[in-house]
């Protein structure tokens, strides 16, 4: 190796950069150093931080928590349907599902039986969706509403209830005078004494007991601590049962005398009033202290309310953390009734994303092991609390904290007592307790990872290797692979190594090393492109620990690299489009987005590759940023239509789409209706409007790239109706104009017409000009022999593990060979590290085709936990569980 993989930046103004390894040496301005020997360059990359012990809920055998969840859900109260879609939710945010995790909170928010469960999970969702707000927007434009951003009237939806005694009965006999005055210093105020008895016990007893009151008819009110005014109020109220227009202080007033003589009509009408003028952040900070204080659960929830919605910013507030740290037992269940862990699990989530070792998350943290009510949530709360505690260096607390989440049944947290074993020195001890896990079960990827980091040489490389046989999504068995042979001066065996994962998992760390390997070897160019992905991906990245920027390295690649000229870039785009390479296509326009090109053209490519790429959350980004860079009103709305698309408002974008046409016809207009027209309408007649809208798109200026797509979507509206004469005509004239994906199409329309070489033929073409063929071996493997077939969804397996096609291609013709027990381990492999619809169905099937009736109804109910109206998986749930003795 001959180069040094970065210098020091002697121009960078940082402090931390400063403390930087010596091995990056000081050069001048903007190069790059050569290699000279000092392998210490080498050692500061292998330094590589060890896998994170993740502060999420993992059970060891995930198919079988969903499948309880699922079960309990059928038969439970629909108060405890929350809490267990809330544990859902939990079970696929520590699988990385992210669209499942989501929908589980959906469902917790939908089935929340109580306000307060409301409010949190409306608040989470927002959370959740931080950055989505103009939807919101967006919907209201075409007359809907996003029911998540809304703050809710929850004070109409709570029931009034009758809270008097109803001692207002003529029959029943006062003693003293009718009408008793109350004294508050100078003023007297005249009340009908049987109404106000009528308020509460206490009142009545005071007015119509054995107390000396009852014969006064003047009574002293000056140290009760209400007003004049309040107590006019009061009097009125009791006479008419409303209350009258006061300002907020009076009403404080009259809540305190109604919670002193427990008058709970009068406290009720008072919280419901004040609820009402909860508004801001501080109004609920105040009102919130005397709803603790006064036990007003109505006037606690407004206060919330408002304090979730302004989540994480609220967080920030000294006053909100206390009202939240400093709740005792009994201020909790004024304040979210039932739903305390809830809350906290919420709050915690929030506040460890803002700063995981801070006191905060510990008291919150502290908070949700306290309000745990169940085995399973008690094994989250700890193992959470007790990864703050290890990232605090609270080592003896974090052990305790750990062995009480394994004791309790998380078997994840060994891996934090493993971890405390190895810093204290005694990896044996770590060996020892992962050894111990693994004997007593079906071994998973993350123990052979764990148990990697306490072996050394060969012992520890085959357990990497084993890691990643059986979960290939595991990121740091490939990354510690490829730097042990950039230590070996093996870059180019390392290049291929991080290309492994980074084929099917784009990893932000990923491309981070094998920036350095192209720098390696010299290939600024290639260095460039993946520097420029990562900022595109997160513009505030930092590097080399943390201690450079991504654009700081950024700027000093370029200045050993040719600078493109706009048409120049144009060109690579095109080239790099049409080779379905999505991560060099990125990289180029984020390099165009800095000239003076129409950006909202650029954001809306941009947006479409990260799509591709499995990147939503970033590819809404660039698709917001596309609205706000659009060059008119027209092109705007077509941005806005696919905001709206790809967030579930099919019928919102094309109203979108149809605005634009209506101000100017245009290519993006048209194709977007014909898109969401398309997907949205399993009517056949719709297949004639389709085409006739992708035939105007067409008829519209625009680029190669779209024009490309567009040709490529009518051949498939084609085939789709059986014209494939006029199908192949299409896919033609996109291959002609470089749209490369154009060759599936292709070899589909001569499989029909049972040319199965030809479409063979075809699909080999997509593979030599795609960078990116795992789907194009897939597609391929339905146009040959079984041998070829086995031999191309091995390959697919090979570059991307995360397809389940080949896993249930491969475990249907063991179960044709009779070999049921194979086959069902095929699919277990895969089903170990993807939570997937498909493999659980055909395994519920191949346990139910064996007799094994117990283990197919789990998969049933864990599978419909993915998909809970899959209309087959259903069905066969049904006959399943028909058959269960």
């Amino acid at each position: 190796m001959r180069k040094l993989f970065f210098s020091e930046l002697t121009s960078c103004k940082e402090t931390k950069l400063h403390s930087a390894p010596h091995s990056w040496l000081p050069l001048e301005k903007g190069k790059l150093s050569k290699f000279s020997g000092q392998s210490t360059s080498i050692e500061s990359l292998m330094k590589m931080p060890e896998p994170a012990v993740l502060p999420h809920f993992k059970p060891a055998d995930y198919v079988d928590i969903l499948a309880q969840i699922h079960e309990e859900l059928e038969s439970c109260p629909p108060d405890e349907k929350s809490c267990l879609y809330l544990l859902q939710f939990q079970v696929f945010r520590g699988l990385g599902e992210a669209k499942l995790s989501r929908r589980s909170l959906q469902s917790a928010w939908e089935k929340a039986s109580t306000i307060h469960e409301k409010l949190i999970f409306g608040a989470w969702l927002k959370y959740e969706k931080k950055g989505e707000e103009p939807i919101s927007d967006l919907l209201s434009s075409c007359g809907k509403c996003s029911q998540e951003f809304k703050l809710l009237d929850f004070v109409l939806q709570i029931s009034t209830e009758s809270h008097g005694i109803s001692y207002d009965d003529e029959s029943d006999v006062f003693w003293g005078s009718p009408v008793v005055h109350f004294r508050i210093r100078d003023d007297m105020i005249a009340c009908d004494r049987r109404k106000l008895a009528a308020l509460s016990t206490p009142l009545y007893a005071m007015l119509n007991g054995g107390f000396r009151e009852s014969h006064l008819e003047v009574i002293d009110m000056s140290r009760n601590g209400i007003s004049p005014i309040g107590m006019r109020a009061v009097s009125k109220f009791s006479l008419s049962g409303r209350l009258p227009y006061l300002s907020a202080e009076v009403i404080l007033e009259m809540l305190d005398f109604a919670n002193k003589f427990c008058c709970n009509g009068l406290k009720d009408a008072c919280e419901r009033k004040l609820a009402s003028f909860v508004c801001s952040r501080q109004d609920a900070v105040d009102f919130m202290e005397c709803a603790l204080e006064l036990g007003c659960s109505i006037l606690a929830a407004a206060c919330l309310q408002v304090l979730l919605n302004e989540l994480p910013d609220c967080l920030n507030d000294e006053e909100v953390i206390r009202i939240f740290s400093c709740a005792t037992k009994q201020q909790r269940s004024t304040m979210v009734g039932n739903a305390s862990f809830s809350l906290y699990c919420l709050l915690s989530e929030v506040s460890m994303s803002i700063n995981a070792t801070s006191d905060v998350t510990v008291t919150f943290l502290e908070k949700l092991v306290d309000s745990a009510s169940d085995s399973r949530q008690k094994q989250l709360a700890l193992h959470q609390l007790a990864c703050t505690r290890l990232l605090r260096k609270d080592y003896t607390e974090a052990e305790r904290l750990f062995n009480a989440a394994f004791t309790a049944g998380h078997l994840y947290s060994v891996v934090g007592l493993a971890r405390l074993a190895s810093m204290r020195g005694n990896k044996h001890f770590s060996l020892k307790l992962l050894d111990s896990v693994m004997s007593s079960r079906w071994p998973l990827g993350w123990m052979y990872q764990e148990r990697a980091l306490y072996l050394e040489g060969d012992n520890k490389l085959e357990n990497l290797n084993k890691a990643t046989e059986l979960d290939p999504t595991l990121t740091y068995p490939y990354m510690f692979r490829a730097a042990s042979l950039m230590k070996r001066q093996s870059v180019e065996a390392a290049l291929m190594e991080i290309n492994r994962i980074l084929g099917f998992k784009l990893v932000l760390e990923c491309l981070e090393l094998r920036f350095c390997c192209y720098l390696a070897l010299e290939d600024y160019r290639a260095a460039l492109c993946d520097v420029q992905a990562i900022l595109t991906l997160a513009p505030d990245y930092r590097m080399i620990g943390g201690r450079v920027t991504a654009k700081q390295l950024r700027m000093l690649v370029m200045e050993n690299v040719e600078q493109w000229t706009t048409a120049d870039c144009w060109m690579q785009l095109y080239d790099r489009w049409s080779s379905v390479d999505d991560i060099g296509s990125l990289s180029v326009i984020y390099q165009m987005l800095e000239s003076d090109a129409a950006k909202g053209v650029l954001y809306f490519r941009q947006s479409l590759l990260l799509l591709r790429l499995n990147c939503p959350e970033a590819a809404m980004r660039s698709l917001q940023l596309a609205r706000e860079h659009a060059a008119s009103q027209h092109e705007q709305l077509v941005y806005e239509g696919w905001i709206l698309y790809d967030t579930g408002h099919c019928e919102e974008g094309l109203q979108k789409a149809e605005a634009s046409i209506a101000i100017q016809r245009s290519f993006e207009a048209f194709f977007l209706k014909a898109y969401a027209l398309a997907d949205s309408s399993p009517d056949p007649s719709t297949s004639a409007t389709v085409v006739s809208l992708l035939e105007d798109a067409l008829r519209c200026p625009s680029d190669r790239l779209r024009k490309g797509q567009a040709l490529n979507n009518l051949g498939s509206v084609y085939v789709d109706c059986s014209k494939l004469d006029l199908a192949a005509e299409c896919y033609i004239n996109a291959l002609k104009i470089g749209h490369t994906r154009a060759h599936q199409g292709l070899a589909r329309v001569h499989f029909l017409r049972n040319n199965r070489t030809s479409a063979y033929e075809e699909m080999t073409k997509l593979i030599e000009k795609a960078r990116s063929n795992a789907s194009a071996y897939e597609k391929r493997s339905e146009y040959c022999d079984r041998e070829l077939t086995k031999s191309d969804l091995q390959m697919v397996t090979k570059l991307d593990p995360l397809r389940v096609y080949p896993y249930r291609y491969r475990a249907a013709v063991l179960m044709d060979n009779h070999k049921e027990k194979e086959a069902i381990a095929e699919l277990t492999k895969a089903i170990a590290f993807k939570a997937d619809l498909n493999l659980l169905h055909l395994r519920a099937a191949f346990h139910e085709h064996v007799g094994d009736i117990s283990s197919a109804l789990r998969d049933c109910r864990a599978a419909l936990s993915v998909d809970p109206n899959h209309q087959e998986m259903l069905e066969l749930h049904h006959r399943v569980n028909s058959q269960e003795p």
